[in-house]
């Protein structure tokens, strides 16, 4: 992805400080404010004066994982395993070259990380079935996918369709300020009709929502008069400060807001956000009496996990709940989407998959294992934000496989329209 839905939901950071030194102090600096774009203009100059070391290559790795160029990631990697890395290293080098393809190498260094770290769970479901790829790319066929007209030459993804709108997040104004993890501008909210013909009209924003920081993907009731939404805690001054580093360090939150007189408003945060860890990602089941989210909360078993909270009738919440190992991984889970028929759909990067992030689907009434659903809707590099509009047997997923996150339809292929969704 250029992935700012990872800016947002996923922030994964490197703790491996092996070598830091008085040369990489700016580059390291840089890198701890997520500002990778120059955070890997100031490494590569210490490769230029032959000041670079395993370290610093893995920085320039971490770097580039996070930019989601898999590529470079791929190269700077590929340098830093010269000298020993952290178990976590090899784990990012072979999820690049799956990514990149290169299945048998990804393998070789699976092997590595599994050594390293034997009781990691990755590193157990790899070990179960080192050679499960031909069977995934044999799966059956479940969906037809097709890119969007409504997708802008920034990061677009998270389109979900209620009604007849179809609401997403989006990078393309321009206007913003540029955020330093991609340099892109910031996200934004923004809704375009779905006309009757299948077309889209032009996107346009949604003022009421939409703020000086990130706004991320939402979830509406049934009604349409209620939705959560994703934004920075900078928004209700939750953060916390390095003064040795002279930086605030926000979260992600979730948000409510109610439409009056056809504007949204009364927005409000929701009581378990916090400044010490993320909630985003909403989806509401078809009752509007269960919020499913991604959060690294404590009790998350991997960097971020799949929780549910109950909506109480009274407008208070339970106590969010970790939907436990059947579904979160030592990885990363995000991205939840609940059905009407409670079919729970997410994406993963620490389940078996064909690299990157890929999507699944658990039945929740059967208390299922998660299914990888298959190609086309995934592929070798990063696709998430899986929804579903049962009654236009129609929705979208996001997807870096172009170079850029895009919005793709995806329509339940013909032979498959009687299975429940």
């Amino acid at each position: 992805m250029k992935k700012i839905k990872l800016i947002l939901f996923f922030i994964l950071v490197s703790t491996s400080l092996l070598a830091q030194n008085r040369d990489t102090k700016v580059a390291d600096q840089l890198f701890d404010r997520f500002e990778y774009v120059q955070a890997v203009q100031e490494y590569l100059t210490l490769v230029e004066k032959e000041r670079a070391d395993g370290y610093v290559n893995k920085q320039l790795g971490d770097c580039y994982y996070n930019m989601y160029n898999t590529k470079e990631a791929e190269k700077w990697y590929a340098q830093a395993i010269k000298s020993n890395q952290d178990a976590e290293t090899y784990y990012r080098y072979a999820q690049m070259l799956k990514s990149n393809s290169k299945y048998e190498l990804a393998n070789v260094q699976m092997k590595i990380f599994a050594a390293k770290s034997p009781k990691d769970q990755r590193a157990i479901e790899f070990s179960k079935n080192p050679d499960y790829l031909p069977k995934l790319i044999d799966k059956e066929k479940l969906f037809d996918v097709t890119v969007l007209d409504i997708n802008s030459d920034k990061s677009d993804f998270g389109a979900v369709l209620y009604n007849d709108f179809v609401f997403f997040a989006s990078a393309r104004n321009e206007t913003e300020k540029n955020y330093g993890w991609n340099d892109e501008p910031f996200l934004d909210l923004y809704q375009a009709t779905y006309n009757a013909d299948g077309t889209y009209s032009k996107p346009t924003p949604i003022a009421a929502l939409n703020s000086k920081f990130h706004e991320g993907p939402l979830t509406m009731s049934k009604d349409g008069n209620t939705i959560y939404f994703s934004s920075e805690s900078f928004n209700e001054k939750l953060f916390e400060k390095d003064k040795s580093k002279k930086l605030k360090y926000g979260q992600v939150g979730l948000f409510k807001a109610v439409k009056a007189n056809g504007e949204w408003s009364d927005i409000t945060p929701l009581p378990f956000n916090s400044k010490s860890y993320s909630t985003s990602n909403p989806s509401m089941n078809s009752d509007d009496n269960m919020l499913y989210f991604s959060s690294n909360m404590p009790g998350s078993i991997g960097g971020y996990d799949i929780w549910k909270v109950k909506i109480n009738n009274n407008g208070s919440y339970g106590k969010p709940e970790n939907l436990g190992d059947k579904i979160n991984t030592p990885g990363d889970e995000g991205f939840p989407f609940i059905t009407n028929d409670n079919i729970l759909y997410f994406a993963s990067n620490g389940l078996t998959g064909f690299g990157g992030l890929d999507i699944f689907s658990a039945d929740l009434n059967k208390n299922t294992l998660p299914i990888n659903v298959g190609k086309p809707v995934n592929t070798e590099k990063d696709d998430f934000a899986f929804t579903f509009n049962k009654e236009k047997n129609s929705g979208y997923l996001s997807s870096n496989r172009s170079g850029d996150d895009n919005i793709y339809a995806s329509v339940r292929y013909a032979k498959h329209k009687s299975l429940p969704l």
